[in-house]
């Protein structure tokens, strides 16, 4: 697999895999004005870097179509591979598990950093090990019940209710792990 599928420079330009040059270019110019070195604010080298190696894939037309190839191709595999076989009851348990484990890690994330407390989806996807194309959905489910929401620049955060939400069915589980007292 050539070097440039190791990374997902949609998700790290931030924008669709069909967004067009010019939005592909703005988002850049943003994203690039933020992160350079020589901003004494919000300067991150690496990150910069990381920008930089995405955009100039993704503004080649020619680089892009051959990056796109393998990535859909590795978007397609991977959702056969996380299909097959699935036991429906189980993946609603798996679910429901998901949505407990992204609550606890937007959680602790608002606790430890509340002037920063969303994180990006794959960033949970590496967190929790879940493909992105679930943690959509998971994603979705809990913004729906007002438990995250999602920023402008797509940062997932929890919010108060989902905070209030977490507490209780965390107490609740940790109740019924107790051992019985006789």
């Amino acid at each position: 697999m050539p070097q440039e599928q190791t990374r997902d420079y949609y998700e790290d330009l931030q924008v669709s895999s069909s967004a067009e040059p010019e939005t592909i270019h703005r988002v850049y110019r943003l994203l690039a004005q933020q992160f350079h070195p020589d901003n004494a604010e919000t300067g991150n080298d690496a990150r910069f870097r990381v920008i930089a190696e995405a955009y100039q894939v993704l503004s080649d037309p020619d680089r892009r179509a051959r990056y796109d190839i393998g990535y859909h191709s590795q978007r397609q595999d991977r959702w056969r591979v996380v299909s097959a076989g699935a036991d429906v009851e189980n993946e609603f348990a798996v679910e429901q598990m998901t949505r407990l484990a992204v609550l606890e890690i937007l959680y602790t994330r608002r606790r430890v950093e509340p002037e920063q407390p969303g994180v990006f989806i794959a960033d949970l996807e590496k967190m929790t090990g879940r493909p992105r194309e679930h943690l959509e959905f998971t994603s979705w489910y809990l913004i729906q019940k007002k438990l995250v929401q999602r920023s402008d620049n797509a940062l997932l955060a929890i919010t108060a209710d989902g905070v209030e939400y977490l507490e209780q069915h965390r107490v609740a589980n940790s109740l019924k792990r107790l051992p019985a007292q006789s």
